[in-house]
C-alpha cells in the first residue's frame, strides 16, 4: 500500500518533491533501510530501472523489455497491484489533464507539482475508502476547495459499518469537505489545453475542477504469470509458505491468494503489513527449505489503519457479524475516541479503535486474535475498551 504513505504524507509536501518519508518495506517491521549500498554490501545484484516482459517459469527465464535472459532456480513473485484508471471503463474525457491516480512515488511528484500549480482551486476526488478519505484531507490542508464523489451509500463500505461511516463523514464536513455519496463520475469537461474543468456525474450535476484525484482500487498485477500458475479470487493461489502451483516459484504481498489461518479460508490481502509479513514468510520458507528445516505456517491477523486530518484509527480481526459501538463518536469533540466489535456466532471476530494509545491498540489486536466469547452484547457495549483487560 505505498500509495497510502504516499498520501498520509503529501499534506506536508507545500513545496519540493513527494518522499516516502522513512518507509522502506523492511524497515516497518523493524529491520535495516534498504538502500542500494545495502544490496551490494551483502553480495546481492540489484537491477534497477529493468522491466520483466515475458516470464516462462517451465524455462525458468524471465526477460527483459531490452531482450536480455535472466535464468532463476527461486522466483519470488512481488509484483504488486496497479491503480484502476477510469479510461479503463470508458470514461468519457478521463484522459484529460491533472486527472490524477496516486500509486508509485512518480505519482505522488505529479500530484505535488499539480496543487503547486493550482493553489487554492478545487478538487474533486474520486472514491470513498482509503485513498479517498486520505487525499480529502492532504487537499483540504493544502487549502483546497474539496468534495469527494462516490458511489456507496457510507465510505470505506467494505470496513465501515454505517455507524462508523457517519462519523467520519460528519469529521470531514465539519473540515469543510463536500461530500456526494450514492452516485457515480460518468464523465469530464475539460478546455482547449485538455486540463480537467469539470466532472459530470450520474444524478446530472457537473462539479466544477481544477484537480480530480481518483481513487476507486488497484488491480493485482499477475498478466506475465497468466496460464503457469494456479490462480484464485483474483491472484496467485499460494500455499502457507507462499509458494505457488510451480515448485520453487513464490508470490507474496497484493498477488498472493493465501490460506487464511485464523478463519480457515483462503483470501487475498492489499496492505503493507502483510506484505511486510508475507515476504518474510517466504524468504524463511526459501531457507528452511534449502537446510532441511521445517517454519509454522503463516498465521496472519488481518490488519488496517489510516490516519487523516487529526485522526488515527486501527482494525485488527475480521469485520463479520454483529456490531457493538462503544466510546465517544462525536464528530465535534476535541479528541472523539471510540470503536466497535464484530461479534459473529457469540465471539468476538474484530475490533476498530479510533484515537487510542499504542497500548490500546495492542490491545484490541490481541482481542481479535483470542477471539473470547461475548455472552452479552449490551454489557459489552458499556465495557468497551474495558472488556480486554479481562482477557
Amino acid at each position: 500500500m505505498n500509495a497510502q504513505h504516499l498520501a498520509r504524507h503529501i499534506s506536508s509536501l507545500r513545496v519540493g518533491a513527494a518522499r516516502l518519508p522513512g518507509f522502506h518495506v523492511c524497515v516497518g517491521s523493524g529491520g535495516e533501510r534498504l538502500l542500494p549500498e545495502w544490496y551490494s554490501e551483502k553480495g546481492i545484484e540489484l537491477i534497477l530501472s529493468t522491466e520483466i516482459v515475458k516470464a516462462d517459469l517451465a524455462s525458468r527465464t524471465l526477460t527483459t523489455a531490452a531482450g536480455a535472459t535472466i535464468t532463476f532456480d527461486i522466483l519470488i513473485i512481488a509484483t504488486g497491484a496497479t491503480v484502476i484508471n477510469l479510461s479503463d471503463f470508458g470514461t468519457p474525457g478521463a484522459d484529460a489533464n491533472n486527472i490524477l491516480y496516486l500509486r508509485e512515488i512518480d505519482d505522488a511528484d505529479k500530484l505535488v507539482a499539480t496543487i503547486q500549480a493550482k493553489k487554492n482551486g478545487k478538487a474533486v476526488i474520486v472514491g470513498g475508502g482509503y485513498i479517498g478519505l486520505e487525499l480529502s484531507a492532504v487537499m483540504k490542508i493544502n487549502n483546497f476547495d474539496v468534495t469527494m464523489v462516490y458511489p456507496e451509500p457510507w465510505c470505506m463500505p467494505r470496513l465501515f459499518t454505517p455507524d462508523i461511516a457517519a462519523f467520519y463523514e460528519a469529521y470531514y464536513a465539519n473540515k469543510g469537505v463536500k461530500i456526494d455519496k450514492g452516485t457515480l463520475v460518468i464523465g469530464f469537461n475539460s478546455d482547449t489545453n485538455g486540463d480537467v474543468t469539470s466532472v459530470k456525474l450520474k444524478d446530472g450535476r457537473v462539479l466544477d475542477a481544477d484537480i480530480v484525484i481518483v481513487g476507486v482500487g488497484g488491480r493485482p498485477l499477475t498478466k506475465l504469470f497468466k496460464g503457469q500458475v494456479e490462480e484464485e479470487k483474483g491472484g496467485i493461489k499460494t500455499d502457507a509458505f507462499f509458494q505457488t502451483s510451480v515448485a520453487g516459484v513464490y508470490a507474496v504481498g497484493d498477488v498472493a491468494t493465501f490460506p487464511l489461518k485464523l478463519y480457515n479460508e483462503t483470501r487475498r490481502v492489499e496492505h503493507v503489513d502483510h506484505a511486510r509479513k508475507s515476504a518474510e514468510q517466504a524468504v524463511k520458507a526459501i531457507k528452511a527449505s534449502e537446510e532441511g528445516k521445517a517454519i509454522d505456517e503463516y498465521d496472519y491477523l488481518p490488519y488496517f489503519y489510516s490516519r487523516s486530518f487529526d485522526l488515527s484509527w486501527q482494525f485488527y480481526g475480521d469485520n463479520v457479524g454483529e456490531t457493538v459501538i462503544f466510546g465517544d463518536n462525536d464528530p465535534a469533540s476535541s479528541k472523539p475516541k471510540f470503536g466497535s466489535y464484530w461479534i459473529n456466532e457469540g465471539k468476538l471476530l474484530g475490533a476498530f479503535l479510533e484515537g487510542g494509545s499504542l497500548e490500546e491498540n495492542k490491545a484490541i489486536a490481541e482481542l481479535a486474535r483470542l477471539q473470547p466469547a461475548v455472552p452479552d452484547l449490551e454489557q459489552l457495549a458499556k465495557e468497551g475498551l474495558s472488556f480486554a483487560s479481562k482477557i
